[in-house]
């Protein structure tokens, strides 16, 4: 089991930054990935970034350029700085984090996501 905490959510004018943070406990050493989702009112849930063990991440379109990602693996947390936010970015933002353990001696593994409870960010016009 890994536990997720996020906090860092708020109310913003546009144009302005948040940074959220997301902190995990448990079984931390199974943990392949992590990242962060969002999800407003009425509308699907939403990949925001995600950052792999290997450092490689991924952006969702909507925020390439004023968004970005970064993990202490040593701490066992995930940060998202968010700047020039816009009122479209209002959401509940949740930190997830993907365990892979291996269980066979073929090297099959399973795979298992983990979600924070999510924090709200709000952006005025």
């Amino acid at each position: 089991q890994v536990q997720l905490v996020e906090s860092g959510g708020g109310l913003v004018q546009a144009g302005g930054s948040l940074r959220l943070s997301c902190v995990a406990s448990g079984r931390t050493r199974s943990i392949n990935g992590m990242g962060w989702y969002r999800q407003a009112p009425g509308k699907q849930r939403e990949l925001v970034a995600s950052i792999a063990n290997d450092g490689r991440t991924n952006y969702a379109e909507s925020v390439q350029g004023r968004v970005t990602i970064s993990r202490d693996r040593a701490l066992n947390t995930v940060a998202l700085q968010m700047n020039s936010l816009m009122p479209e970015d209002t959401a509940v933002y949740h930190c997830y984090a993907r365990t892979r353990v291996v269980v066979s001696v073929e090297g099959a593994a399973v795979e298992r996501d983990y979600w924070g409870q999510g924090t709200q960010v709000t952006v005025s016009s």
